[in-house]
């Protein structure tokens, strides 16, 4: 079913002479049914899953400790140093710190540059924080498991 703008309904109702009383009637009776139906719609849905980042770690060699990590999610632009990334946040938290807010509140560590350092001074220095809290480093040897010849074709 097609949707048409109530506007139009209202054009096509007016062009037929209807008395005004009887043109509103049916306008309030078609924006109602509308908002039921969109009620209706919504409580419907299934509410969307939440979801978490996760960082995989490739470490084909074995050479990286079974310890928990956990780090953030950071973005710079494509052709710039990935080694510099934190020095651009720390000289967006050093931005920060010298501000009003930062002033009162001044960030300490790189964690909490993270989380409360604000995009203003992220953007002068060409760094997006994609994950204010910290998240989970998995670490994997980058290998897949061969399949058996038995469970091949089920």
């Amino acid at each position: 079913m097609s949707k048409i703008p109530l506007e139009i309904i209202a054009e096509a109702l007016n062009s037929n002479n209807l008395d005004q009383e009887t043109i509103s009637k049916v306008m309030n009776d078609i924006a109602h049914m509308a908002q039921v139906m969109a009620d209706e719609e919504k409580a419907g849905r299934e509410p969307p899953i939440k979801k978490q980042f996760i960082i995989v770690l490739s470490d084909p060699r074995g050479t990286i400790p079974d310890e928990d990590y956990v780090g953030w999610v950071v973005q710079i632009p494509e052709d710039d140093n990935p080694g510099a990334t934190i020095d651009r946040i720390k000289r967006s938290a050093y931005e920060y710190n010298i501000s009003k807010k930062g002033c009162k509140y001044p960030v300490k560590s790189i964690g909490e540059a993270c989380e409360a350092v604000g995009a203003k001074f992220q953007k002068e220095q060409n760094v997006s924080i994609k994950t204010k809290f910290p998240i989970t480093v998995l670490k994997t040897d980058n290998l897949l498991p061969e399949l058996g010849e038995d469970t091949q074709g089920e």
